[in-house]
């Protein structure tokens, strides 16, 4: 049995065929772990019957809570809802597509026992797609800036660490998350342990190339400057570019007496500069339309209805959310 409560935070979208099957599996691991547990599944609008199914596993188990997004907002930020609104000591986070094995969560634990405040789930092999695993890498390229390349090579969706780490970030406000980010702004102690990555068993993943490809810029310009440094390092190559170019034209005219002549020449040269210069500015238009959006002041998630939450006492849902920067609108706590 390990020391303290678990709440493990489940983001769904689409999964109603999978979510009975999860919740026995994590009640078979967590019923011999843990004396105090909850599982909290966060509904991010798939328009399915997803949350008919969350509300009948809430109203036959006590321990399992229900959050429905009034959209989709993202994967992060579902888990960052589920996260504000858990009350136990320890969150554990995994798939609702049963890619995350529970049975692997105790050796997490373990982990986390030992003295990290977070514990990654690294698959031994990923059960992807190509553009799935280009995406990850770009992401993972992003992360190292703020969590070291080592850290940032074994992160994944299945991840254990300590509650109170979340106070870090109480006051984040802006709508793109990445909750691996925002666990580096809390702790810098983090470890990972290798487990297995089951195929999908139901359906498919639901990120299309567009949404991955807009996930990694995000991630390169919404938590790292890397791109910025990239465009002043192309900015500094171009200038030794120009200086060169301009020892090319004077030293012809030099030894020959002649410029250098042809339209095919000059014309390479302009729209070689002009696409660096259009290059750069788009990278500075990424970070000012960042900045645009966080002045819009957009929330990271809407909940519209919740269940299994109790109205008052301990860490509620209603108490976790009004004083975090996650709306609620016509909250409901249902008790059936």
């Amino acid at each position: 049995m390990t020391s303290g409560g678990i709440s493990v935070v489940v983001p769904v979208y689409r999964s109603a065929a999978t979510l009975q099957e999860l919740h026995d599996r994590l009640l078979t691991v967590l019923t011999p772990l843990a004396c105090d547990f909850e599982i909290i599944f966060v509904d991010d609008g798939g328009n399915d019957d997803s949350w008919d199914e969350i509300s009948r596993l809430s109203r036959a188990d006590q321990r399992v809570r229900g959050i429905l997004h009034s959209r989709n907002y993202g994967q992060h930020n579902a888990l960052l809802t589920g996260i504000r609104a858990a009350s136990l000591d320890m969150i554990v986070t995994l798939d609702d597509d049963l890619q995350n094995p529970p049975e692997e969560i105790p050796a997490m634990l373990a982990k986390l026992d030992t003295g990290y405040d977070v514990v990654y789930g690294k698959p031994r092999s990923e059960q992807q797609g190509l553009f799935r695993d280009l995406a990850s890498r770009t992401t993972k390229l992003a992360l190292q800036s703020a969590m070291g390349a080592e850290t940032a090579r074994n992160t994944s969706a299945f991840r254990v660490f300590r509650t109170f780490l979340r106070e870090a970030f109480a006051d984040y406000h802006n709508s793109f998350v990445s909750i691996d980010v925002l666990l580096t702004w809390g702790t810098k102690n983090f470890s990972f342990v290798t487990v297995k990555h089951d195929p999908r068993k139901v359906g498919e993943s639901h990120y299309t190339l567009g949404k991955l490809a807009r996930h990694a810029i995000n991630m390169m310009t919404g938590f790292s400057v890397l791109p910025l440094q990239l465009a002043s390092l192309i900015g500094f190559a171009f200038t030794l570019i120009g200086l060169g170019l301009l020892a090319f034209v004077v030293g012809s005219y030099v030894l020959y007496g002649s410029s250098v002549a042809g339209f095919p020449f000059l014309a390479s040269v302009i729209a070689l500069f002009s696409g660096a210069q259009m290059f750069a500015l788009g990278i500075i238009g990424e970070y000012l339309a960042r900045m645009h959006m966080r002045s819009m002041g957009h929330p990271v998630g809407l909940a519209r209805m919740s269940i299994g939450f109790t109205a008052d006492g301990g860490s509620t849902f209603s108490r976790a959310l009004a004083a975090r920067p996650v709306v609620k609108a016509d909250v409901k706590a249902l008790h059936e």
